[in-house]
């Protein structure tokens, strides 16, 4: 039941992701981080497979840091997303990875700008996109609210309506969602939307109930 959403407002870019690690029936973890900052203007959210995921974006990091560090100078968005995108691609005809991302970032000289990539290295650059059982929700509200010239509280309030409804709609939703915002000043979390956690504090055991002999 995994979800992921970007969204790309005047001058920043919004990627947004659930913080559930499940397998099967099984919720191992809630606060698993799927939206990894690549540097210091780019973000990318990513589901699908658990090791698929965290191998696959990791990878992409590395790389990424060894091409600024080869060549003093960071890839673009456009570029990072394209080289996702081959990657993607070279893998698909030998061992795939199952692996949906949204990739967001801020350039000087384009600004902010989000990119959709699919298992099957699909490339579209968006404006908003969702990935997961969520999107079913989020896509149409996006339609109706979604305008390029929103404020930064905007896109956080869209994004807290998405939220929202995939924890009203889903049967097996999940509870845990991390923020994360790339603009001119870099990127950052910007807020974690929590109802469950595992420090969550256990609730008081009831009082034995006495039956009368």
């Amino acid at each position: 039941m995994e979800c992921v959403l970007g969204v790309v407002g005047r001058d920043f870019a919004v990627v947004a992701a659930d913080t559930s690690a499940v397998q099967s029936i099984l919720v191992h973890k809630t606060d698993e981080d799927k939206v990894m900052v690549l540097d210091s203007h780019k973000l990318m959210g990513a589901s699908g497979e658990p090791g698929d995921r965290v191998q696959f974006t990791e990878f992409i990091q590395k790389n990424l840091h060894l091409y600024q560090f080869r060549n003093t100078m960071p890839l673009s968005t456009a570029a990072a997303a394209n080289f996702t995108r081959g990657e993607l691609a070279t893998a698909l005809r030998k061992n795939p990875y199952m692996v949906n991302i949204i990739l967001g970032g801020y350039d000087k000289d384009v600004g902010a700008s989000l990119y959709y990539i699919d298992y099957i290295a699909t490339l579209h650059k968006i404006d908003k996109g969702a990935f997961g059982y969520g999107s079913y929700f989020c896509l149409s509200l996006m339609d109706k609210l979604y305008h390029p010239d929103m404020s930064l509280e905007e896109a956080i309030d869209l994004v807290d309506k998405c939220i929202k409804e995939i924890r009203l709609r889903l049967v097996v939703a999940p509870q845990n969602f991390v923020i994360k915002v790339v603009d001119k000043d870099g990127a950052r979390e910007y807020a974690r939307r929590e109802l469950v956690g595992d420090n969550a504090a256990p609730a008081e055991a009831a009082a034995p109930t006495t039956i009368p002999a």
